[in-house]
């Protein structure tokens, strides 16, 4: 992964954003030496987000299953069919 300063970013902002659409690959945008922010392009990004959202659902079922949150399959299948109607 490259890493850039932050004040490349401001001179060159147009050039390293064409460098992130045509390699999609990140950059590390740095200040003051430290990681500031990462510089994604917005297919990756949007590909991460919904990632994470898929990942968060399955924290939720799985903390559901844990604390007895379920129902049989038969009511499952009950309710669908109620909500479908």
């Amino acid at each position: 992964m490259r890493t850039e300063l932050v004040t490349t970013l401001k001179r060159r902002a147009t050039d390293l954003l064409q460098d992130v659409a045509a390699t999609r690959e990140p950059i590390l945008i740095t200040q003051h030496g430290l990681p500031g922010a990462y510089l994604v392009d917005v297919e990756s990004f949007e590909g991460m987000r919904h990632r994470m959202a898929v990942l968060e659902a399955i924290a939720r079922g799985e903390a559901a299953v844990r604390e007895g949150r379920t129902v049989s399959h038969e009511e499952a299948r009950d309710r669908l069919g109620r909500w479908l109607k």
